[in-house]
């Protein structure tokens, strides 16, 4: 505790795996020593994604409709054209009943999230407070750390399949049971970061039913998956309801570094983020929009999504556990059914260490993945099971990929070997 500043800037100041995440991010960049990043979830660099991006920002110039942008704020509740397009593109193509002001757009997903379980848990009257409810743990490591009150999230972990000989699945496991009084909103991934858990349509309408019956709204965060930029390996369906809060993002198209995240709900939720956006930041970027909305007019972007970037990563995706396959060889491992994202689970079963100490140890080998317990919030919830994963990311440079899974696979057999001997 820092008796400089306040209670809400101290909640910042405590570990997190939010913030080991993104200092591991700064350390790849301003190193100079060999590190293979297999820890951030910085999409991979697509040739024909990232052309079709340079030659809009390059139109954008030449015709000097980038002055849009570079002379006036935006409103708070983002880029017009965008919204509307987006609006129009949605109902015309999954028959949603949503306009413009169903749509908000924000600094990135990440601070959609910020506002959105701040707005629905946390204190509410006579100190009662409200809780944030995640229906399929491991989930999100971001997600953890945005609640401005202690213990804001509650989980249910997933009921563990094994569906080969060395592959497993989470199954969901919640009833409406689960979501109490107490509990304000709920939310998922997906597909599921870190897993690639990817829950059915019909287990997403089972959420979707609990969630009405409950009187709360139930997030889907698709920042890996529906409509775009749809990393996604099997037959799914885009889904949003009245109750049901979707949030999307430019990112994995390709555009990180723009931070622009799209929230569709129902108006007054909307009402309510524009709000937040005025007071927090007066107005968005809108770079992003900018560039994407004429993309997003001409149906470019769902192609985009579906035939270049989907396939990107299945090919990748596909090396990952060709290369895990040899490395690991006999090794106790089983890798998660990865039906989406860009992302690996892996689980050694009995791990003489803990996951904390793996991470260390290939740190020190100038690897770095994410510790599996960073993405369980319930902490006395199988907690053997929890420090025996870690999540790594299969979009970087094939020859890193290959060489991380290689030296994970050397200090995963060194623990079995020392404990035995």
């Amino acid at each position: 505790m820092n008796d400089r500043y306040s209670l809400f800037a101290n909640r910042f100041l405590k570990p997190s795996g939010t913030k080991q995440l993104m200092a591991d991010l700064s350390e790849v960049a301003n190193s100079d020593a060999p590190l293979v990043n297999l820890g951030g979830g910085n999409p991979g660099m697509i040739p024909q994604a990232h052309a079709l991006f340079r030659h809009r920002i390059k139109t954008m110039l030449d015709d000097r409709s980038i002055d849009n942008i570079l002379r006036r704020y935006d409103g708070p509740q983002g880029h017009l054209g965008f919204r509307k397009t987006l609006a129009s593109q949605l109902s015309s193509r999954f028959g949603w009943s949503i306009g413009a002001e169903n749509i908000a757009l924000t600094a990135g997903s990440q601070t959609s999230f910020f506002m959105l379980f701040n707005a629905f848990a946390g204190v509410f009257g006579s100190e009662r407070n409200k809780k944030i409810m995640l229906p399929l743990a491991p989930e999100y490591i971001g997600y953890t750390d945005v609640g401005l009150v202690d213990d804001m999230i509650t989980s249910r972990p997933g009921a563990i399949e094994i569906t080969g000989e060395h592959t497993f699945k989470y199954r969901l496991a919640v009833s409406d049971n689960d979501i109490d009084s107490n509990v304000g909103l709920m939310c998922v991934s997906r597909p599921t970061n870190p897993t690639g858990n990817m829950i059915t349509d019909d287990e997403l309408r089972q959420l979707t039913d609990i969630a009405a019956r409950a009187n709360v709204p139930l997030i889907i965060d698709g920042a890996y998956g529906l409509p775009f930029p749809h990393i996604v390996f099997n037959d799914a369906e885009p889904m949003w309801a009245e109750h049901v809060i979707l949030c999307l993002s430019l990112s994995k198209l390709g555009l990180p570094g723009l931070r622009t995240g799209v929230v569709i709900a129902d108006p007054e939720t909307i009402e309510m983020l524009t709000a937040m956006n005025a007071i927090f930041s007066l107005a968005n970027n809108s770079l992003g929009a900018e560039a994407v909305e004429p993309l997003l007019r001409s149906g470019e972007i769902f192609e985009l999504s579906r035939n270049v970037i989907k396939p990107f990563y299945e090919q990748k995706l596909t090396l990952a556990k060709q290369w895990i396959a040899e490395a690991f060889g006999d090794l106790k491992v089983y890798t998660h059914e990865s039906e989406g994202a860009i992302f690996l689970w892996l689980w050694f079963p009995d791990l003489p260490i803990e996951d904390m100490e793996l991470y260390r140890r290939l740190k020190a080998r100038g690897v770095l993945v994410l510790p599996g317990s960073y993405f369980f919030p319930n902490k006395d919830a199988d907690v053997h099971h929890q420090h025996e994963c870690i999540r790594l990311s299969y979009a970087q440079d094939a020859k890193d990929v290959e060489a991380g899974i290689r030296v994970i696979a050397e200090e995963v057999r060194r623990a079995y070997t020392e404990s035995s001997n």
